[in-house]
């Protein structure tokens, strides 16, 4: 079963940047791959994705201009770097892998059967 190891996050000042990494367990080829983010008493929101057949990568408008997410199919990761990072940021971040999404549903996270264990970003004003 496809399993997903989570790397990365910490504690940075506004404007600070970080990198979070994501390593399947098998290989991705074949599986969506994206980002998501939780803060206590909210659902999970979108933050980025990689299509399972497409070459675009979509973003949050949020995060868009700032987030680059990565995937690195010789090496089997994928790497979020996030720049310019806003207090707003906050929260536990998941990577997430779907073998059946589609791209009209890519930004919801029931469509997602695989996580990571999150990884928790704090950003100080």
């Amino acid at each position: 079963q496809m399993e997903l190891v989570q790397s990365g996050g910490g504690f940075v000042q506004t404007g600070g940047s970080l990198t979070l990494s994501c390593t399947p367990s098998e290989s991705f080829r074949g599986y969506a791959l994206a980002w998501f983010r939780q803060v206590p008493g909210q659902g999970r929101e979108f933050v980025a994705a990689h299509h399972r057949t497409a070459s675009n990568t979509y973003y949050a408008d949020s995060v868009k201009g700032r987030f680059t997410s990565s995937r690195d199919n010789s090496r089997n990761t994928v790497a979020l770097q996030m720049n310019n990072l806003l207090p707003e940021d906050t929260a536990v971040y998941y990577c997430a892998a779907s073998s059946r999404v589609i791209l009209s549903a890519i930004r919801r996270s029931d469509q997602y059967q695989y996580w990571g264990q999150g990884t928790q970003v704090t950003v100080s004003s």
